[in-house]
């Protein structure tokens, strides 16, 4: 969450929120002893009005290791910017090879996104988006890339802050 400019850290406390498997994963340790095997599961919280987290747990049984990607995704909560169940702008995102393009829609387009990039925006509280993931289908990049390209987002409001100019002029030049 670092290196962005306008990204607004949100306390867990007094939030309903929903968390959202976005993926659990079987890996294996090969020891001198067999196989070990382990689950990491990825989860995405939300409050469907505009507060968001992922997080990623670890651990020998899948039960547990979704109570602790549940646990961080907790630990990660930023508030995004709405616009009227939809986003202000288009946005892309990157992380690592995936990409994630995302672009606001009219009301009663629905949610036109792949599996993780689906879990983070509906989490977020967006009915009405069109999206489309390239490169990377790895669900944890993917996650990480739509964050990406969320945090990115800003109000028509914060941008008239950020240039010390009138609402109005934002639009009318």
């Amino acid at each position: 969450m670092l290196g962005y400019k306008n990204v607004e850290r949100v306390k867990p406390s007094g939030l309903e929120l929903v968390d959202r498997l976005v993926g659990v994963q079987r890996v294996t340790k090969v020891t001198k002893g067999g196989r070990a095997f382990g689950f990491s599961a990825i989860v995405v919280v939300g409050d469907g009005k505009g507060v968001v987290g992922h997080g990623l747990g670890k651990s020998k049984d899948v039960s547990s290791a979704i109570a602790k990607a549940v646990e961080d995704a907790k630990k990660n909560l930023v508030r995004i910017p709405l616009l009227d169940g939809t986003l202000p702008h288009e946005q892309k995102g990157k992380f690592g090879g995936a990409k994630v393009f995302i672009k606001p829609a009219s009301h009663g387009t629905g949610v036109i996104a792949g599996g993780a990039v689906r879990a983070v925006l509906e989490s977020v509280g967006v009915h009405d988006v069109l999206s489309k993931s390239q490169g990377s289908s790895n669900p944890h990049n993917v996650v990480k890339a739509t964050f990406d390209a969320l945090l990115q987002l800003r109000s028509a409001a914060t941008v008239a802050r950020q240039r010390g100019i009138s609402l109005e002029k934002v639009f009318n030049g």
